[in-house]
C-alpha cells in the first residue's frame, strides 16, 4: 500500500489537469502495485525552499512495503520518478528531490487493524 505524497512550491493553477491521477498511475506501474493500493496526496502552493533556493521546487515521499527498502530499486524508481516529474512539473531535475521511505505491515492501518492482519 504505497504513500505517494507531492509537496511543490507551484501553485495549483501551474499544476496540469489530472495530475494526481496520473501521478497514480505512473506509481503503480513504477513501484509494481496495483493502482488501487495507491495512495496519493498533492500539495501545492507551499512556501520551500530547496538546495538553499526558493525558485519553484518539488519534494515526493515515497513510503511503501517491501519495494522501496534497497538502493538498487530506489536507484530505478528515482529515475522513472524523476522522467516523469520533470515533465508533468516543467522543473529540472535540480528542482525536484525524492525520499523513499520503507514500511512494515503493522506500520499502516486499514479497517480497524493494521495490514498485519489483514
Amino acid at each position: 500500500m504505497p504513500f505517494i505524497e507531492l509537496d511543490t512550491s507551484l501553485p495549483a493553477s501551474r499544476l496540469p489537469a489530472g495530475l494526481e491521477k496520473r501521478l497514480c498511475e505512473v506509481a503503480a506501474t513504477i513501484l509494481g502495485k496495483p493502482v488501487d493500493r495507491i495512495n496519493v496526496t498533492v500539495r501545492p502552493g507551499l512556501t520551500m525552499v530547496l538546495s538553499g533556493s526558493t525558485e519553484p521546487c518539488a519534494q515526493l515521499l515515497v513510503s511503501s512495503i517491501g519495494v522501496v527498502d534497497t538502493a538498487e530499486n530506489n536507484r530505478v524508481h528515482s529515475a522513472s520518478f524523476f522522467e516523469f516529474l520533470t515533465k508533468e512539473l516543467a522543473l529540472g531535475q535540480d528542482r525536484i528531490i525524492i525520499r523513499f521511505f520503507p514500511v512494515e505491515p503493522w506500520q499502516i492501518g486499514k479497517k480497524g487493524t493494521v495490514l498485519t492482519f489483514l
